[in-house]
């Protein structure tokens, strides 16, 4: 036996009570997934077109930065890191992604020839700047840079993870120091650890590019 509303009971198909049949439980996810994105943190992004104009607290997307002398295009994330560019967007997988907090240096690139942790800058923060990682350290036409070439002299690496990131903080520290002492060159890769221990060998490497260098 049905039950039946009273007259005080609410109607669904009167005033603003409606229900809509076209909406599916599909149609309902798909709302409530669209409406949560613009809720979100890095959610204010848009791709810059011709016509387009960039909303209130939006930042552009798709962005150019230059990475090891070539100007890039790249679509990034508002939150993206420049470790995440480099590695996944544009395959410069000697930047190494390890600690992911600024700690162990394996991250290692130079920023307009300063060293810094690529896993905590944002690449938004590096347009019109000029990157250099690992790869970009060698001569186009193939010559090692002096401290790759110093590092495989004195055997400085063990097992070779966090070699790119004490490369890179070697070559940035004799462009600003093109003679540094020992304890000097000590103190330039005390930010890159090195899990084997080889400090004293990549300490060796840095003293002899310095004299490949001079």
């Amino acid at each position: 036996m049905g039950i039946k509303p009273s007259p005080t009971s609410p109607k669904l198909n009167q005033g603003d009570n409606t229900v809509n049949p076209k909406i599916t439980r599909r149609r309902f996810i798909k709302g409530v997934i669209y409406s949560a994105a613009a809720a979100v943190p890095g959610a204010g992004y848009y791709v810059a077109t011709a016509a387009s104009s960039r909303p209130a607290g939006a930042v552009e997307r798709l962005i150019s930065i230059n990475v090891n002398g070539r100007p890039r295009r790249v679509d990034v994330l508002p939150q993206e890191t420049l470790t995440h560019t480099l590695r996944y967007r544009l395959n410069l997988t000697g930047t190494k992604l390890a600690c992911n907090r600024g700690e162990c240096g394996a991250c290692t690139v130079m920023i307009n020839d300063v060293a810094n942790y690529s896993c905590s800058v944002l690449t938004q923060q590096v347009k019109g700047k000029q990157i250099t990682t690992v790869e970009g350290l060698r001569a186009a036409d193939g010559t090692l840079h002096p401290v790759q070439q110093a590092f495989i002299e004195e055997l400085s690496p063990q097992c070779g993870f966090c070699t790119p990131g004490q490369v890179v903080s070697a070559a940035a520290l004799l462009i600003a120091n093109p003679n540094p002492t020992r304890e000097e060159a000590r103190q330039g890769l005390s930010g890159n650890l090195c899990r084997c221990g080889a400090y004293d060998h990549y300490l060796n490497g840095v003293m002899r590019a310095a004299e490949l260098i001079a």
